[in-house]
């Protein structure tokens, strides 16, 4: 298969469901002909992913709360693998009462968990595959982010500290990786129907008012969020390092 990430190896992690924009850059990376490689949290993430891939050779167990459980899964990748290309951090969480009414009803420790899971996991990850020279030069860690990490969106709350987190974590890491060769980059993609979004208070509001301020009143797609991602996998992006790009349909403008 010929693409623009042929004979590369990438990491997928936090593909919940055929929704999940991990998923969708998962498929359009593969399309690209890249060996995408797979991390789950727990058995019952196992399963669901067992859906969408049938090779339990490339999915790895990885709970990116836990140290030991990210610097297991990546020795485990890089002695079956080898040194990967890219990584995809696909990876939010915030409880669910706290998503929703004002940003006055978060408690201390769910803030905490938000920003663990959220943010913290991406320091994480990119921390231990720098440790165990995981990742190739030139290589790209790409991560997701959404609009409510700077705007204050309906219900989003928790999320969008964290998001905003997120976003500045992207921009401390590409500059301290940059020398070892590994750019790291965020996409903020539109509102979907995924899982993660359905667990907003309101979220059908949210994705309506999403596609109603798209410039053509059309919703961004997977394959779209996907393309992105393959090209900041690919080495056309090598330029790119540090930045925020948006993949809403122009809902950032309005």
């Amino acid at each position: 298969m010929s693409g623009i990430l042929a004979n590369k190896k990438i990491i997928v992690m936090g593909v919940a469901n055929k929704r999940s924009i991990a998923w969708g850059c998962a498929r359009v990376m593969a399309q690209q002909g890249a060996t995408v490689i797979y991390t789950y949290q727990n058995e019952r993430m196992k399963r669901s992913l067992s859906r969408l891939v049938n090779d339990d050779s490339r999915m790895f167990e990885c709970d990116v709360a836990q140290d030991d459980s990210i610097q297991t899964a990546f020795t485990s990748i890089k002695s079956q693998f080898g040194p990967v290309d890219g990584i995809v951090h696909a990876i939010a969480y915030a409880k669910k009462e706290e998503l929703g009414g004002s940003i006055l009803g978060v408690s201390r420790d769910g803030y905490a968990l938000a920003q663990n899971v959220s943010a913290y996991s991406l320091i994480a990850v990119a921390k231990y595959a720098h440790q165990l020279e995981l990742l190739k030069d030139p290589a790209s860690i790409v991560t997701l982010t959404y609009f409510g990490s700077e705007r204050a969106i309906p219900n989003y709350n928790v999320m969008g500290v964290a998001k905003a987190a997120l976003e500045s974590s992207v921009r401390y890491l590409a500059r301290d990786m940059g020398p070892a060769g590994v750019r790291v980059n965020a996409i903020s993609a539109g509102a979907l129907k995924t899982l993660a979004v359905t667990g907003i208070k309101g979220h059908g509001d949210l994705l309506k008012m999403s596609q109603d301020r798209t410039v053509d009143g059309v919703s961004v797609d997977l394959d779209e969020i996907g393309g992105t991602c393959a090209f900041l996998m690919s080495d056309l992006s090598t330029g790119v390092v540090g930045d925020v790009i948006y993949v809403d349909k122009g809902v950032h403008l309005i």
